[in-house]
C-alpha cells in the first residue's frame, strides 16, 4: 500500500510540474505590460519551458523587440565559428538612446583617473550575460523574459531604471554549443514528460553542448581570448565598462540555486575588499527576490572568485562587479533529483528572478557602484606607482609572429604597449589603469 501511495505521489508531482506554465508564473504581478510588445508565449506559440528555444527563435524574438520598442536597439558584436550572430539588446530610455554614444563616452571618461565627473552625470551600465555553456539552457531561455520585461513593463520604477541605467542583454554567449544541446534536448523529449535521470535526453553524447564549435570551454577564454565569441565579448566589455556583469550558469541537478559571493578563502587577492562588500550587498537582493517566489538558494560555498579568465571574474579585475549564478541543471522539460522533480520552467523562473534582483540592486546602489569603479582605477594607478617593477620588456627576434601576436593580445585587453625602437622590442609600463590585469597576465 505504501509503495502504491509513493508511486501515485511521484506521478502527481511529475504531472504537476509538466503542466504548462503561463507568463503569470514568471513575471512580477504588480506591473502592467504594453500590449504592442509580443509576449514570449504568444510569439513562440508555446509556453516558456515546454520546449528548449532554439538560437534562431531567440534571435528572431530579440529582433522583433528591437523593431517595435523605442527602448531597445539590437547590436551584433561577433560571429561564432559556425557564423551564428552574437548580439546584445541595449535598453535605456528614449532620451538616452538619442545620445547613446555620448553617454557611453561619458561613462568611460568617468572612470579615467584624474577626471572630476560626478556619479550623477553618468549612467550606470549593467550587462546581463546568459549561457556561456551551451547545455545550461535555462539561462538563454530566461533571456527572452528579461527582454520582454525591459521592453514591456510599465511604471515609475521601470522609468527610473531606464533613465538611470543602460542595460545590455546578451541572450546566448555560446550559440554553437547551445544549438548542439537544444537539438539533442528537443529530439529526445517525449510527448509525456519523463524525468527519469536515466532517460536518453539526459545522456548527451560527447562533446555535448557545453563547449563551442571547437569544443573549447568559453568560460576559460576571457583571458586567452582565442575564440571569436570571446574576442567580440571583450571588445564590447571595454567599449562599455559595465558596473555589474552577470554570468548565468547551471550546475548539479541536486543543487538548489547559487549566487555569489563564493568561498571567502578563494577570493583573488588582487580584487579589492569593496568588490566583495558590493557583491554581498547585491546578494541580499537576490535572497529577497528568491524568497518571494519560494526558491531555495545558497551562497559562499562550492564556487570561487579566483581565476580571471571566467565570465564572472574578468569583470572583477577590470573595475566591475561580476556575479555568478548557478541554477540546478534540468536539460530536459522535467528531471527527478535528490530534492524532488524540477522543471525547466522552474529553472528559467529562477534565472529571470535574479536578473530582476540585479536590476533593482543596480538602481538602488547606483552611486556606490559608480564610485567604486572610479576608485578601483585610481587605486590601481597608486599601486602601480609604488611597484618595484616599473615595466615589462619583451620581444623575440627569432619569432616575430609570436611577438606581434602578443602585442595584439595585450592591446585587446586595453593594455598599453610601446615599441622600444630596437628590433622586436616592446615595453609594457605598469603605471596604467589596467595594472591589476597586467599583474595577472
Amino acid at each position: 500500500m505504501k509503495k502504491s501511495v509513493l508511486i501515485l505521489f511521484s506521478l502527481c508531482s511529475f504531472l504537476g510540474l509538466a503542466a504548462q506554465e503561463n507568463l503569470d508564473y514568471f513575471l512580477p504581478h504588480d506591473l502592467s505590460y504594453r500590449q504592442d510588445i509580443p509576449a514570449p508565449d504568444d510569439y513562440f506559440g508555446q509556453p516558456i519551458g515546454e520546449w528548449h528555444l532554439t538560437h534562431g527563435q531567440v534571435l528572431n524574438y530579440f529582433r522583433e523587440i528591437a523593431g517595435i520598442s523605442e527602448r531597445a536597439i539590437l547590436q551584433e558584436y561577433a560571429r561564432s565559428h559556425e557564423n551564428k550572430p552574437l548580439v546584445q539588446l541595449i535598453f535605456t530610455s528614449v532620451e538616452n538612446h538619442e545620445k547613446l554614444d555620448e553617454l557611453r563616452t561619458l561613462h568611460l571618461q568617468y572612470s579615467e583617473p584624474g577626471t572630476d565627473l560626478s556619479p550623477a552625470d553618468v549612467p550606470l551600465v549593467i550587462r546581463l550575460g546568459y549561457g556561456v555553456h551551451g547545455n545550461e539552457s535555462s539561462a538563454t531561455n530566461s533571456s527572452v523574459l528579461t527582454a520582454y520585461y525591459l521592453a514591456a513593463a510599465q511604471g515609475e520604477e521601470m522609468d527610473s531604471l531606464l533613465r538611470s541605467c543602460i542595460i545590455l542583454v546578451d541572450p546566448c554567449l555560446n550559440p554553437d554549443g547551445y544549438s548542439r544541446h537544444t537539438t539533442w534536448a528537443n529530439t529526445y523529449q517525449s510527448a509525456v514528460a519523463n524525468g527519469d535521470a536515466n532517460s536518453r535526453q539526459f545522456r548527451e553524447p560527447w562533446p555535448r553542448g557545453r563547449s563551442n564549435h571547437y569544443w573549447f570551454d568559453l568560460n576559460r577564454d576571457y583571458l586567452p581570448i582565442v575564440h571569436p565569441e570571446s574576442r567580440g565579448r571583450i571588445r564590447e566589455f571595454h567599449d562599455w565598462l559595465p558596473n555589474i556583469v552577470t554570468d548565468h550558469h547551471e550546475s548539479s541537478p541536486d543543487f538548489s540555486f547559487f549566487f555569489q559571493p563564493g568561498i571567502p578563502s578563494r577570493n583573488n587577492p588582487l580584487i579589492p575588499d569593496q568588490n566583495y562588500t558590493l557583491t554581498s550587498a547585491i546578494a541580499r537582493y537576490h535572497a529577497r527576490y528568491l524568497d518571494e517566489i519560494g526558491s531555495d538558494y545558497f551562497s559562499e560555498e562550492v564556487f570561487d572568485d579566483y581565476y580571471f579568465g571566467k565570465g564572472s571574474t574578468y569583470p572583477d579585475v577590470n573595475g566591475s562587479v561580476g556575479i555568478l549564478f548557478e541554477q540546478s541543471s534540468i536539460r530536459g522539460r522535467i528531471r527527478e533529483t535528490d530534492n524532488g522533480p524540477k522543471s525547466l520552467s522552474f529553472g528559467i523562473r529562477n534565472q529571470f528572478t535574479v536578473s530582476l534582483s540585479t536590476l533593482r540592486a543596480g538602481l538602488d546602489l547606483r552611486s556606490e557602484l559608480l564610485e567604486y569603479q572610479k576608485e578601483f582605477y585610481q587605486n590601481a594607478m597608486e599601486e602601480a606607482r609604488g611597484s618595484e617593477v616599473k615595466a615589462y620588456l619583451f620581444g623575440n627576434l627569432a619569432d616575430r609572429v609570436k611577438t606581434a601576436a602578443f602585442v595584439r593580445f595585450l592591446s585587446q585587453h586595453h593594455i598599453r604597449v610601446h615599441a622600444t625602437g630596437e628590433a622586436s622590442g616592446f615595453l609594457v609600463p605598469v603605471e596604467q589603469k589596467t595594472y591589476r590585469l597586467i599583474r595577472t597576465i
